[in-house]
């Protein structure tokens, strides 16, 4: 069972999605039809589709593409995790297979924005409700993601895109104490995510060997989700090449664990129900 463990869907407006610059390569509709044709060119069995806008509306819409694509097995939807009525709201959330929530925290100009008390406490009514959360940050904020997860205590949280290294720049510290400081909660997941839109527009593979080195030193192996995201990864790559970027490397240096970052982990990270 393969899982593709991030990706995205969306209708563009320039209004909806201001963070994509108008003319890009992905400043278009992205539909199911696109990633069914994606994933089967590579053999993907399902994916996780991952809220890309903070409204109740992006849940809405994502359960809804997964109630007309069976290859999207869940959905990681957004809510108001800072709302006073937190818990009624999850415990009245829509039908359907929402597997956690995200908030778009590398957006938010406060360093210390996952350490605030309501967002905690909404994280907490999460995880308490057998969901799971994506922890998405910046570089800027990346310090704070050890002290989040001691706050936060226990539960399955994954950390998207290995919290984008800078390796473009080949940028090291601080973020390679920050990640290794993180992978020490044992709840906490990596998603290899990302990563192409992280390096620089004419990427070798070589480029990431020295990341995925420590992310996979930080985490095991039986810790790290293979994600394409899909279709942010246009910018700087095809869906394909980016599961041929982490194959390659589990191939050469985790072989026993191919099933595992490519399926078994997301299954557990998210507490998956799989029909055969």
């Amino acid at each position: 069972m393969r899982i593709d463990a991030h990706h995205h869907l969306w209708h563009y407006t320039p209004e909806a999605f201001g963070w994509i610059e108008p003319g890009s390569a992905i400043a278009r509709d992205f539909d199911t039809d696109d990633l069914a044709r994606e994933m089967q060119a590579v053999g993907i069995d399902h994916a996780i589709a991952v809220q890309a806008r903070q409204s109740a509306g992006e849940t809405a819409f994502l359960l809804d593409c997964a109630a007309h694509q069976p290859r999207i097995a869940g959905v990681v939807g957004w809510i108001d995790l800072r709302a006073p009525d937190i818990a009624e709201r999850i415990a009245t959330r829509p039908a359907g297979p929402i597997l956690g929530y995200r908030h778009v925290v590398q957006d938010e100009p406060d360093a210390d924005f996952l350490l605030g008390d309501a967002f905690v406490a909404g994280v907490r009514a999460a995880l308490a409700a057998g969901l799971s959360y994506d922890v998405l940050v910046n570089a800027a904020q990346l310090g704070t993601v050890a002290a989040f997860l001691e706050r936060v205590g226990e539960g399955r949280l994954i950390l998207d895109h290995a919290a984008k290294p800078n390796i473009a720049a080949g940028a090291w510290q601080p973020w390679a104490d920050q990640i290794a400081a993180a992978a020490r909660y044992p709840t906490l997941f990596c998603k290899v995510s990302g990563l192409v839109t992280e390096a620089a527009r004419d990427w070798q593979p070589g480029d990431f060997e020295r990341y995925l080195d420590h992310v996979f030193a930080c985490f095991g192996a039986e810790r790290i989700l293979w994600g394409s995201d899909w279709p942010v990864c246009e910018l700087a790559g095809r869906y394909g090449d980016t599961q041929e970027l982490i194959a390659s490397y589990v191939a050469r240096h985790y072989p026993e664990a191919e099933g595992a970052v490519f399926g078994g982990n997301a299954v557990r990270a998210y507490a998956m129900e799989l029909g055969a």
